[in-house]
């Protein structure tokens, strides 16, 4: 993808102009050598991922700064810093959370493998070109060692080393560093047959395992792993939104709720595509420079892959867009993703807000919320699909503590035995949820059954409108109103997209108060639509 690789080429100066300007020249400073994070910390990781960008426009002959003195010198002044916050072990810390850290060592590693790959393979060496390339030796090597020891705090840490120990392992021939990649992978690798990983992490962590299982199938020559990352990509196709946005709501992790565009899916998709001639793989990488063209955002940081791999630069495909009709129920992570033409819509099982519609630039998220017992909000803990639409349902159970049947050995609530208390059960509170596909867009019905008198609500949470109206009002919103309507259907609408709801209900007048359920979605409009339980509401939603 010649065109691509133009732009990566030109972000990659730009980026480099960038470190220029950052990187601390203060000879008496702790921090010399380093880059300065936007927040103004100095540490290991940020410092590499510039450097890396350096060596790879040093030594690529398309961009300005191909074979720089200057450049020479600062990387070397980088990598001065790098190495002495290496630790005697090869360890590096994350300064903001991690010390001696296995994993963050791995982050910081992986980043400049392909460099030294580059420069290992390369037969015409300057004698600049050799001193990167043995200072990267060293740091790597260094960095693989120190992993020797582990250590791990979540899923993908352990694939991020696996994949490092692995491809080291290989290029140092350390047998010991291999058999401590097997260590890891005895575990199995955490992607359910949806494509899906433990974290649920669509906006970040679905990239950084897929990177390491490419490492992997290429240090162990097994392309087995090749797949864990095919059905995640092929997951990914119905995880993009109608703004090209990335949905990132069923995440366990940082980026849940964060707007993210898949700029950092675009090297997975591009190689496995052409690798496997999946086409729509192909045209999914072309759609993610359209979407870093329209929306004016950095090209991703792959310029030395590119250089490892000319053959990606070389290939053109007019292969584009992402597919405007799917329907994916994923049991295995309790999720269904649907796309019909210009909205999409999303079902969740297990979570408060259960239920996401997001039309062009309006997003909405549907919650049922309350009090009843230590319960503050409808969490499906079922989940089906049949010919009627997704059903989801959740029975709440009721309780209460009964006195010990004999004295207890202390008085002191805290240090009593309290899980072995009998309990006295009921009532228990049944919420079952219908989501039906109409011809116009969707009908939530809602029932609820069981407890009478609560007072309940449906909350309505909407991103990116600038006015809501009804029959009685139209009122302009700034982001944050709450709103309790009684009757009739409503409007929500921005420049360009609409979505009209209802019928309204409103029985009572919500307040928050220290029985509330849970805290509606911040930086959200709000509408709720509130009643006394039992209820059955219909409500039907018309992007």
């Amino acid at each position: 993808m010649k065109a691509h690789y133009n732009r990566i080429v030109r972000d990659a100066e730009k980026n480099v102009e960038r470190s220029l300007e950052i990187q601390n020249r203060n000879e008496n400073s702790p921090w010399y050598g380093a880059f300065s994070q936007p927040d103004g910390v100095y540490q290991a990781k940020y410092a590499i991922y510039r450097i890396s960008t350096m060596i790879a426009a040093y030594c690529n002959r398309d961009t300005k700064f191909y074979r720089e003195e200057k450049i020479y010198e600062r990387i070397l002044l980088g990598l001065d810093y790098v190495e002495r916050v290496q630790h005697e072990n090869g360890l590096f810390d994350y300064v903001t959370c991690n010390f001696f850290s296995p994993p963050d060592t791995a982050f910081c590693v992986v980043k400049i493998i392909p460099h030294l790959q580059y420069l290992t393979a390369r037969t015409d060496l300057t004698a600049e070109e050799t001193v990167i390339r043995d200072r990267l030796r060293k740091i790597i090597h260094a960095g693989a060692r120190g992993l020797l020891e582990g250590g791990f705090h979540t899923p993908n840490h352990r694939w991020a080393i696996a994949s490092v120990l692995a491809i080291c392992g290989k290029m140092f021939g350390e047998e010991n560093l291999t058999r401590a990649a097997f260590a890891y992978l005895n575990e199995g690798i955490d992607c359910n047959g949806d494509g899906e990983y433990s974290e649920r992490s669509a906006g970040n962590y679905n990239g950084v395992n897929n990177d390491a299982m490419l490492l992997l199938a290429e240090a162990l020559d097994d392309p087995s792993y090749d797949q864990h990352v095919i059905r995640n990509l092929r997951l990914m196709l119905t995880y993009w939104e109608p703004d090209d946005s990335v949905f990132t709501a069923n995440s366990t992790r940082f980026d849940k709720d964060l707007t993210v565009y898949p700029v950092s899916y675009y090297y997975e998709y591009l190689t496995v595509g052409v690798r496997y001639h999946i086409p729509e793989f192909i045209a999914m990488a072309n759609h993610i420079f359209d979407i870093i063209e329209e929306k004016r955002l950095d090209a991703p940081d792959f310029l030395m892959e590119l250089m490892n791999h000319p053959e990606l630069i070389a290939f053109e495909s007019e292969e584009r867009g992402t597919p405007d009709q799917y329907h994916g129920f994923y049991r295995d992570s309790g999720i269904a993703r649907v796309r019909r033409g210009r909205y999409t819509y999303t079902v969740m099982c297990g979570k408060s807000n259960f239920l996401y519609v997001h039309n062009g630039e309006i997003k909405l998220a549907v919650k049922i919320g309350g009090s009843f017992c230590e319960h503050r909000a409808f969490k499906a803990e079922r989940m089906e699909e049949d010919e009627n639409g997704f059903h989801l349902h959740q029975t709440m159970r009721g309780w209460y503590y009964l006195p010990f049947e004999e004295k207890p050995a202390t008085s002191d609530w805290w240090k009593m035995d309290n899980a072995s208390r009998k309990k006295k059960l009921g009532p228990d509170m049944d919420i079952d949820v219908t989501i039906r596909e109409t011809a116009e867009g969707l009908d939530v019905e809602i029932r609820t059954s069981g407890v009478e008198g609560a007072p309940w609500r449906v909350e309505l949470a909407f991103n990116g409108i600038k006015r809501i109206s009804n029959e009685h009002m139209t009122m302009p919103i700034n982001g944050d109103e709450v709103l309790v309507l009684r009757d009739s259907d409503f409007e929500v609408m921005n420049d360009t997209s609409s979505m009209r709801i209802g019928p309204a209900f409103g029985l009572h007048h919500f307040t928050e108060g220290k029985e509330d359920s849970e805290a509606k979605t911040p930086g959200a409009a709000t509408v709720y639509l509130t009643d006394y339980t039992p209820f059955h509401h219909t409500i039907s939603i018309r992007p």
